[in-house]
């Protein structure tokens, strides 16, 4: 799988701001999914959306958002990782590293500027598509980079 982009997406609460769970691909094509446990100062909020998770789940199977920060710049320190949400994503993510004072140090960009012979709608609607035929659910992170790698090497295959 050489030149494999990186892939990333983050599951937030429905106030779009908390991050709950997130999962990025490997250079190898492997997907890295966790939960987030949620830091004190993130549930503050009167209404904090967990989603479909309770507290007691994101703190007993999540991990710190510092170990995930960690993680992320072991697997992609510098890189430029693709995603179905670009806004939403990055608001996700400034929040985990905004809670230790640190500067992202991936970029994101949208999935579909990787194909140049496809316009935004036709990549919606393979991604969709793909999503039905895997029978994969969309918003939960390892499925959108799985739904995105998955697009990838078939996209990649018609050229």
């Amino acid at each position: 799988m050489a030149n494999m982009p990186g892939f990333i997406a983050v599951e937030t609460g429905d106030d779009g701001g908390l991050p709950l769970a997130i999962a990025w691909t490997l250079p190898d094509g492997r997907v890295k999914h966790t939960l987030i446990q949620p830091e004190d100062d993130w549930l503050d909020a009167e209404m904090v959306s967990l989603g479909e998770y309770s507290l007691e789940e994101l703190n007993s199977m999540g991990v710190s958002p510092l170990d995930v920060i960690r993680e992320l710049e072991n697997d992609h320190f510098s890189d430029t990782l693709y995603t179905a949400g670009v806004g939403d994503d990055e608001a996700a993510l400034s929040r985990l590293f905004d809670t230790y004072g640190l500067d992202p140090f991936v970029e994101l960009a949208p999935a579909e500027s990787l194909y140049a012979t496809l316009s935004p709608g036709e990549w919606a609607r393979a991604r969709g598509e793909l999503f039905g035929e895997l029978g994969l659910e969309p918003m939960r992170p390892e499925h959108e980079v799985e739904v995105m790698l998955h697009l990838h090497q078939r996209l990649g295959s018609d050229d």
